[in-house]
């Protein structure tokens, strides 16, 4: 028996301590073996076991296993909605194919192919460049037609999938708008991917929704509510903004939509319920996103209404910094080319810290992120109609470096002073940090204006804002702001935003709502296709 040691005096005026160790901001743990208490204080082990965000990378889709052997994968058996989405970025080309269990609503990513934007072949004699990405790559519709028409038949070739007999819709979209003049010019851009799509074989009824359910797939038809309600042009239970003249107030205006649809479907893998009202942000080479309002539950009309976009620069910035490295082409480099799609994560102790910090103030410096003054047609290199959308009430949230990128050079030298003293792991965590500072920026504006309720959530997608460290800070510093009493329940992380979102407009298009996992309405609230149909009658 182990033999106990004599009570101490206490010092004159102590009192013995009585009652739990809890109520004093400490936790208690039962040590095996003995009994004893051990006590350790809670903000101490918070340091240690900080929230984990919600991070949400593409599944692939289940496998269906016979017996011995290897499965068949879930979606050459059970009744799959398979969407090809045609991205061209100014960074990137991706054909990505997306397939939705129409059983359970839920979302995977069967195959995806990428290839660099940079790479897409010279303009031919005779040709006519009609437009260029971010980095100076010409463009003419039919190199775009041809880098489309090829990425889209070597996706399907990879997936052993047949163009015309497996895929089920199309959808198109671009981030390539610096050299436009006016948003609407997206309109011809739009035009060339759909020329690609159509010379890889896809038939034009895969591209525009259907008139009736008649027109529909016999496979889809049991899962389609075209006969009851209207398709309106609302994707994921949201109405695009439109101009007191009818136009688009941002060039990007459809990258937005689709980021935001693809973060709630996103969403649908994680706790957090990402619906109405919601800050949806892309940070691609480009920046784009959607701030959408809340519904009243009594409100005739169901759809939330478009209150803000965002436009400009986003992951040019890193690039910018990356650039003075000298370790990726000074013209075309990018961060993507250094890090890949994770970045390099570097020890920093408390010393290194403050360079960190002040490195991130320099570079903000040169970081322009307000509300688009009603008197630019252009901010961070997009095009713009700021004035219509002041008229209009729609907030429109830029990101610049200078006027139209002109202080990207400063960047580039301060990526240089980095990389020259401190070496790749310094230049990985500024990079981190001024991302994350970017988009807390970003959602301070929108909190300015009022546009980040109780009720609210906020959504990532972008290869800027969801690698490295990024997703941890981010929460770190929203967190900070107190916007919400539990933060980790309102904000989500999610890769391939477009391509889901892509599906998503898919279904909206051919009426594959799925009640029981509604994606429209409001957070918290029911699915609100009983109202549609009420307003179809």
């Amino acid at each position: 028996m182990r033999s106990r040691q004599p009570k101490e005096e206490l010092p004159t005026g102590f009192r013995p301590f009585s009652g739990s160790w809890s109520q004093y901001g400490c936790m208690e743990r039962y040590k095996v073996g003995d009994g004893e208490k051990i006590t350790m204080c809670a903000r101490f082990l918070e340091r240690f076991f900080k929230p984990t965000p919600h991070i949400v990378e593409s599944p692939p889709p289940p496998s269906l296993s016979h017996g011995a052997g290897a499965g068949v994968p879930e979606y050459r058996v059970k009744p799959y909605f398979i969407v090809a989405s045609v991205e061209m970025g100014n960074t990137t080309t991706k054909c990505i194919l997306t397939g939705t269990n129409l059983e359970t609503g839920m979302s995977y990513v069967i195959n995806k192919t990428v290839i660099m934007s940079r790479d897409v072949r010279q303009p031919l004699p005779g040709e006519t460049i009609f437009g260029a990405t971010l980095d100076g790559t010409e463009l003419t519709r039919e190199s775009v037609t041809d880098l489309v028409r090829d990425t889209l038949i070597r996706c399907h070739n990879e997936a052993h999938l047949s163009i015309k007999d497996d895929l089920d819709f199309v959808v198109r979209s671009t981030g390539v708008v610096a050299a436009m003049d006016s948003p609407d010019q997206v309109g011809d851009f739009v035009i060339a991917l759909a020329n690609g799509c159509l010379a890889a074989g896809v038939p034009p009824r895969k591209m525009t929704p259907p008139m009736s359910i008649d027109n529909l797939p016999p496979k889809l038809r049991q899962f389609s509510f075209a006969d009851r309600v209207v398709f309106v042009g609302a994707v994921a239970g949201v109405v695009p903004p439109v101009g007191c003249t009818g136009v688009e107030m941002v060039a990007n205006e459809m990258e937005g939509e689709l980021a935001m649809a693809g973060i709630k479907e996103g969403a649908k893998w994680t706790p957090v319920d990402f619906r109405n009202p919601c800050v949806s942000i892309d940070f691609g080479t480009t920046l784009d996103g959607r701030i959408t309002s809340d519904v009243a539950p009594d409100e005739p009309n169901p759809f939330a209404r478009t209150t803000g976009n965002f436009c400009g620069l986003a992951g040019a910035i890193p690039d910018a910094i990356v650039r003075g490295t000298g370790l990726v082409k000074n013209r075309t480099g990018t961060a993507l080319d250094l890090f890949g799609d994770h970045s390099i994560k570097g020890a920093f102790g408390g010393r290194k810290r403050s360079v960190v910090e002040e490195y991130v103030d320099r570079c903000h410096e040169h970081i322009d992120i307000r509300i688009v003054p009603p008197d630019r047609t252009r901010f961070g290199r997009v095009p713009v109609c700021a004035e219509v959308a002041d008229r209009s009430g729609v907030a429109l949230i830029g990101c610049d470096s200078g006027v139209n990128g002109s202080e990207m050079p400063d960047l580039q030298e301060i990526g240089h002073e980095i990389y020259e003293k401190h070496g790749m792991g310094m230049l990985t965590e500024v990079v981190d940090r001024v991302c994350a500072r970017m988009a807390l920026r970003l959602i301070d504006v929108t909190v300015e204006r009022g546009m980040v309720p109780p009720n609210s959530s906020i959504g990532f997608t972008g290869r800027a804002a969801i690698s490295g460290r990024k997703p941890e800070y981010i929460l770190e510093g929203v967190a900070d702001r107190n916007l919400y009493d539990t933060p980790n329940d309102h904000l989500v992380f999610v890769d391939d935003g477009l391509a889901r979102g892509a599906a998503l407009m898919g279904r909206c298009m051919n009426s594959l709502g799925k009640p029981k996992a509604p994606l429209g309405g409001v957070r918290g609230g029911p699915c609100i296709m009983s109202r549609r149909i009420k307003i179809g009658k």
